[in-house]
């Protein structure tokens, strides 16, 4: 496969069966064939995806004696602000050529997540901030919520199966810096390869090309999407959860051509994370003699910080 995938939304949410069983069956060929998909009809619009890269353009510009005051010393990373080559594929040593600023649920009004979650790191220089970040953090979930009600029912399982999980789940909105590149880089990238560690990942279209998928045939081809669509992608858990039959993909952010060094990249995806007592146990229907288990059981939030510590971002 040559190409990432395309779907819409509005097939699955219409009223008509057939469209929506063909969404169906599109999403899920497409994330076992290739684990990546450009969906278009989602809940987030033009002008709110304009709004939230003016503030970030606007964060990642101030000084970073500013930016630094909202990195969380022991934190992993999970709110505010970490700073340039600080997280590295698993794996690897070397820091990716990135900075970035995290998002989580909004827990001001949710009482009883509060010795669940940490709480989102407000910036005091840029008003519209938190709040922009905030709504389209909700617009993204719901996205993500029906993307994986599409799924379960790809897996034969109720529709409603992930919604227990994954409401007021520990979901995180990214935004990603990659800045101008001043010096050859030594043997580092602005986002080495890797798998992600959620169920699905929703990317908002990247101002800047770069990102590559590792196809079924272990070749990389570009993955472009339209500015109306988001590319969705199959993460780590939902892999274990569906013992490889849905694969996490392994992607990339390549370094530009030395011509390109001088223009920064930004990005914004949202990775869909369920509530941490989740188990992500490989479903019973997904395992048989022709398909053994291939994972131990583990919940979701063991396994998260495996991960984050995998990444650098946590200590043992």
């Amino acid at each position: 496969m040559q190409k990432i995938p395309q779907a819409d939304l509005s097939a699955f949410l219409s009223n008509d069966t057939s469209l929506q069983n063909e969404f169906v069956q599109k999403i899920g060929n497409s994330f076992e064939e290739i684990g990546f998909l450009a969906l278009k009809g989602h809940f987030l619009d033009s002008d709110l995806q304009a709004s939230l890269y003016d503030e970030i353009n606007a964060f990642f510009a101030l000084p970073l004696e500013i930016k630094s005051q909202y990195e969380i010393e022991g934190g992993g990373g999970q709110r505010g602000y970490t700073g340039f080559g600080k997280e590295h594929a698993e794996g690897r040593s070397v820091g990716d050529l990135k900075e970035f600023w995290h998002f989580g649920q909004d827990i001001s009004n949710l009482p009883h997540l509060k010795t669940i979650y940490p709480e989102n790191i407000h910036v005091q220089e840029l008003t519209s901030f938190n709040s922009i970040g905030n709504i389209v953090f909700k617009r993204l979930e719901k996205t993500a919520q029906v993307i994986l009600q599409a799924i379960a029912l790809y897996l034969n399982l109720d529709v409603s199966y992930f919604d227990q999980y994954i409401l007021e789940g520990n979901s995180i909105l990214r935004a990603i810096h990659y800045p101008p590149i001043t010096e050859t880089p030594q043997d580092a990238e602005r986002a080495a390869a890797h798998g992600d560690i959620n169920l699905i990942t929703l990317l908002m279209g990247a101002q800047g090309s770069g990102l590559q998928v590792l196809n079924r045939q272990n070749e990389w081809i570009d993955a472009i999407a339209e500015p109306d669509e988001l590319i969705i992608n199959v993460g780590d858990m939902l892999s274990r959860l569906t013992n490889n039959r849905l694969p996490s993909t392994v992607h990339r952010v390549i370094n530009p051509p030395r011509e390109e060094w001088g223009k920064a990249r930004y990005s914004l995806p949202f990775f869909m994370h369920p509530v941490p007592h989740m188990p992500l146990n490989c479903l019973a229907k997904t395992v048989d003699e022709n398909h053994p288990k291939l994972y131990e059981d583990i919940s979701a939030g063991d396994f998260l910080h495996q991960r984050l510590v995998a990444l650098g971002l946590l200590d043992s």
